[in-house]
């Protein structure tokens, strides 16, 4: 199989390959899924440059976790019907060397997840790290329907699924975006949209939600905390992914009489049954429309480096890899 690969972290022109490499087999419990798209999330960048020290796990790595594609093998145990589906994947390259940048990858079956007539393998390819990780923020703490959820970072990757899976759930949504220019890109079904950069935003966010906030879905919480508090009710849950500063500080007493929960989410790690709950979830919302997701032209396999650098770029459309061989 044509494959992308890396043997050291470094900056991506330098360290990532392309060529051929053994066909990969399904184990026990495994299906083997021939990938058209894989999906490049700032999670696989920094595993390749050695984020806050990480090593390499593993002496060669194909990176990437998400993808979409067709199953066809599977190992023992699985049932040979799921051969021929098309699925999404999630946590290919989640504690294992070999992920979805390549013709052929190989997943616990349970993480390869059957794509519904009328979802395209492209948005498929999109749902894993981002949409698990924004499922779990909106949801980890229960249902959200009749409840203002306050979203962070709207225009965003995470955040920006985690406003459309809250508005499925029944949520009252408010989102942020950091200037008044970029209100002009929020997507006309979010009804309620704040800029970080007003001379209130507490203010406006209290406004719109007389009785408080009960859930804030969190990008930088260093940057945002004292905000979260200020308009967070009673029991108010922030879910945070994501901070500026490494050791932020908090308002603890003003917090501590609110009794507000602090959630932290590392994706890799969230328990399995949340991991098949999202994944279910995902795939009704994709199956229901509730979901658009801002897709870049993918690029083609040998491209790769260039698809991490826009990545570590910061570019707010989706990055795809187009894999050839289907």
């Amino acid at each position: 199989m044509l494959a992308a690969w890396y043997e050291r972290q470094g900056p991506a022109g330098e360290v990532l390959r392309i060529g051929e490499q053994a066909d990969p087999q399904p184990g026990p419990g495994e299906v083997r899924v021939r990938v058209s798209y894989s999906g490049v999330n700032p999670g696989d960048t920094k595993k390749r440059r050695g984020w806050l020290g990480s090593t390499m796990p593993y002496p060669r790595v194909i990176p990437h976790s998400d993808g979409a594609g067709i199953i066809d093998s599977v190992g023992e145990g699985v049932d040979p019907a799921r051969v021929g589906r098309r699925v999404w994947i999630f946590g290919a390259q989640s504690y294992r060397a070999f992920g979805t940048a390549a013709e052929l990858t190989v997943v616990p079956a349970q993480q390869a997840i059957d794509l519904p007539d009328g979802v395209s393998d492209e948005v498929g390819a999109c749902l894993g790290i981002p949409g698990i990780t924004a499922h779990r923020a909106v949801f980890a703490d229960g249902p959200v329907e009749g409840l203002t959820v306050l979203v962070h970072g709207a225009l965003g990757g995470v955040a920006g699924l985690a406003v459309q899976l809250a508005q499925w759930g029944g949520a009252k949504v408010i989102g942020t975006v950091r200037r008044k220019a970029d209100l002009e890109q929020v997507s006309p079904d979010m009804t309620h949209a704040v800029a970080l950069d007003h001379a209130d935003p507490a203010g406006v966010i209290r406004a719109l939600a007389v009785d408080g906030v009960d859930r804030v879905i969190e990008v930088s919480f260093s940057d945002n905390v004292d905000l979260d508090a200020a308009v967070l009710k009673n029991n108010g849950i922030i879910a945070t992914y994501g901070t500026r500063q490494d050791r932020p500080d908090f308002p603890f007493w003003p917090m501590l009489f609110d009794n507000i929960v602090i959630r932290l989410l590392g994706s890799d790690d969230f328990p399995a049954s949340s991991k098949q709950h999202a994944a279910a979830d995902l795939t009704a919302a994709a199956r229901d429309g509730a979901l658009s997701i801002a897709i870049a032209t993918p690029l083609p396999l040998d491209k790769i480096a260039h698809a991490h650098d826009r990545v570590d770029a910061g570019t707010r459309d989706r990055v795809l890899l187009a894999i050839p061989g289907l």
